[in-house]
């Protein structure tokens, strides 16, 4: 990979530091990932892991492994399959170096608490992932899940509030977040103004169709506006880093 802008320092900077997060967080800081196609595209044949090449594998993994949580909406784990991280040797070690925990918990925001305690999420894990609802979710649920050892976080009554649960991730010392989706999670996470960075890659293809793009909100938000912090390319791949711009 090429680092295009800002110039490295020397020509073997890791992607380390461009990847992580703020030192010392006081509050939760919320980093978004996604992939899109050269015309927008969110999803090829229904799943975003069909735009991803060698290079943006590597940085989604990196990711990963650089984050106190890994926040997905329920429809997402679904699609793209979700089973517990699985962290490579070099990544533990890097989790290590940085103080966290050894495996990052997924945390699914699903309003019908729809994950069971047979789903492969709870029962092919390193670690329990959390569940995410709220207070009108099925309660029998709730304590199934409960009873395997899965945290479920109540935000919100009859709508997942994610403030709240932004706020409770905090709380249980989760300041890293991590969220990859899909685009109903990330338009409400923009809609709430809680996202502190978007990693986008632009995948160098063009595939057309009817796929949606990464943020759906049910109406034009006013602008959040961002400021770029770095572009890597590889293998012309663009893999742009954007922070908030105040």
């Amino acid at each position: 990979m090429d680092r295009v802008w800002p110039a490295p320092a020397a020509p073997a900077a890791e992607l380390t530091e461009l990847y992580d997060y703020p030192p010392d967080l006081r509050r939760p800081f919320v980093r978004a990932n996604f992939v899109t196609s050269a015309d927008g595209a969110v999803t090829l044949e229904g799943r975003s892991g069909g735009l991803s090449g060698e290079a943006d594998r590597e940085v989604f993994a990196l990711q990963r492994a650089m984050a106190d949580v890994i926040l997905v909406g329920a429809g997402t784990a679904r699609a793209e399959g979700y089973r517990g991280v699985r962290m490579p040797a070099g990544h533990a070690r890097l989790r290590e170096r940085l103080g966290l925990a050894p495996v990052p918990p997924i945390a699914v925001v699903t309003g019908s608490c729809w994950l069971t305690a047979e789903h492969v999420l709870v029962t092919d894990t390193e670690v329990p992932p959390i569940v995410i609802t709220v207070a009108s979710s099925p309660v029998a649920h709730r304590e199934a899940l409960a009873a395997a050892g899965v945290p479920v976080l109540v935000a919100g009554e009859h709508r997942v509030d994610l403030p709240a649960a932004v706020r409770m991730l905090g709380e249980r010392g989760l300041r890293r977040v991590l969220t990859e989706g899909g685009p109903q999670l990330f338009g409400e996470l923009v809609t709430g103004d809680l996202v502190d960075e978007l990693c986008l890659t632009v995948s160098p293809r063009l595939v057309g169709g009817m796929a949606g793009r990464i943020a759906a909100t049910p109406k034009e938000l006013d602008p959040r506006v961002l400021r770029l912090a770095s572009a890597v390319q590889a293998d012309s791949a663009l893999l742009l880093r954007y922070l908030r711009a105040h």
